[in-house]
C-alpha cells in the first residue's frame, strides 16, 4: 500500500487549529488529501481532530490510532507543527512554564513520531518535524525554545538516520511567520513593526512539496525563510 501520487493522502498536522499546522490543512484539503488534526483549540470546521496537549505525551498514541481508525484507516504524513514559548531570562522563567515548552516542543514530537511510525511504516510515508531557525542559532532570553529546537533538530537527524528507507523524515526549519505564535508577549519579544515575515501558507507548500517527493527522494532539511531573515544564517 502506497501513496498516491495525486494527492497527499492522510496528513496528520499536530497545532492544526492555528498557524503553521492550520495553514498545513488548507493547504492538504485543497491538494485533495485528508488532514487530521491533534491540538488543544478547535481546527477549521469538518476536519476531524482529537483535542489534546501533547505534554500529555502518554494520551498521544491513543489518540493518534483513534484518528486513524475513524477515519480512512492509514496515515500517509505527519507534521509536527505544535509548539509554545516562554521567553525570558533563565532565572525570570518558572520551572513549569520552561519545562512546558520542552514537553511540547521536544518530546511531544517525540511522542507523535514514535505513535505514527507503525502507520507510515505501511504506506512508505514521512514525518516533517518542525524545528525553527532557532534550532541553528542560539539567542538570550530563548533557553527553553532553543533548547527544544536544537533538540528537535538532532532528534530528527538521528530519527532520519534510524528509519532510513523504511519511513521519510524531513527537518523543517521555517524562520519567522505572520501568526499569532507572538500574541500576548511583552514587546520586547515580539518582531519589530518593520519586519518581514512569511506567510505561514507559503510555508505550507513546503511541507507538501517535502511529503510528495518520488520513492526513494528524501529532502533531508529544508530551510524556509524570509528573505531577510535576521536569525539566519
Amino acid at each position: 500500500m502506497t501513496r498516491a501520487d495525486t494527492a497527499p493522502g492522510t496528513v496528520l498536522i499536530t497545532g492544526g487549529a492555528s498557524g503553521l499546522g492550520a495553514a498545513t490543512v488548507d493547504a492538504v484539503r485543497k491538494a485533495g488529501g485528508t488532514p487530521l488534526v491533534l491540538d488543544r483549540a478547535e481546527p477549521a470546521p469538518g476536519v476531524e481532530h482529537r483535542r489534546i496537549d501533547l505534554a500529555d505525551t502518554a494520551a498521544v498514541g491513543e489518540a493518534i490510532d483513534d484518528l486513524v481508525a475513524a477515519t480512512t484507516g492509514r496515515l500517509d504524513g505527519v507534521l509536527t507543527a505544535a509548539g509554545s514559548d516562554a521567553c525570558g531570562r533563565l532565572e525570570d522563567v518558572d520551572r513549569g512554564p520552561w519545562e512546558q515548552v520542552i514537553s511540547v516542543n521536544l518530546l511531544g514530537t517525540a511522542a507523535v513520531a514514535r505513535a505514527a511510525i507503525p502507520h507510515l511504516r505501511q504506506t512508505h510515508g514521512r514525518i516533517v518535524t518542525c524545528a525553527s531557525t532557532l534550532g541553528l542559532r542560539a539567542l538570550p532570553d530563548a533557553t527553553a525554545y532553543c533548547a527544544s529546537k536544537f533538540g528537535v533538530v538532532g532528534f530528527s537527524r538521528a530519527l532520519a538516520a534510524e528509519l532510513a528507507g523504511e519511513v521519510g523524515v524531513t527537518t523543517l526549519v521555517p524562520g519567522g511567520m505572520s501568526t499569532a505564535f507572538f500574541d500576548g508577549r511583552p514587546d520586547q519579544y515580539k518582531p519589530p513593526a518593520d519586519v518581514r515575515l512569511n506567510d505561514p501558507a507559503d510555508v505550507a507548500q513546503t511541507v507538501l512539496f517535502a511529503l510528495s517527493q518520488p520513492s526513494g527522494c528524501e529532502i533531508r532539511e529544508l530551510v524556509v525563510c524570509e528573505s531577510t531573515e535576521s536569525s539566519w544564517p
